[in-house]
């Protein structure tokens, strides 16, 4: 297994649970302008070890998720901004600035969670 990325939440958005039944979580770092920072999961340690691919697993906390596709845009946006989407509803094509995971329940965030996402 390999590091691919890295991150710890910092803060949860009051309105981040908005998109839920959009099977989706937003992710920035946690110096997000003020009107998305209530949107959003925040973190900060944003740290890139290689390119996200599909294939690759997310971790959150303890649980995994499969990477289905990986939108054009994730690498640039995760390097400048720590910003991305989450959608976990399995499609295999998508938004250039999205990671689409298989298709499952929102896993439940908490401050001090690590996200990562690993290559076995």
């Amino acid at each position: 297994m390999s590091l691919v990325y890295q991150t710890t939440v910092t803060g949860i958005g009051e309105l981040a649970a908005a998109f839920s039944s959009e099977k989706m979580i937003i992710l920035f770092k946690d110096n997000a302008p003020e009107e998305l920072a209530d949107y959003c999961i925040l973190h900060s340690g944003n740290t890139m070890y290689g390119s996200i691919q599909a294939g690759d697993w997310l971790r959150i906390g303890d649980k995994e998720f499969r990477i289905v596709f990986v939108g054009d845009e994730v690498e640039q946006n995760l390097s400048n901004l720590g910003h991305i989407t989450l959608r976990f509803d399995g499609q295999t094509d998508g938004l250039g600035g999205s990671v689409y995971l298989e298709d499952s329940e929102l896993p439940q965030l908490r401050v001090g969670d690590c996200i990562s996402v690993e290559r076995k």
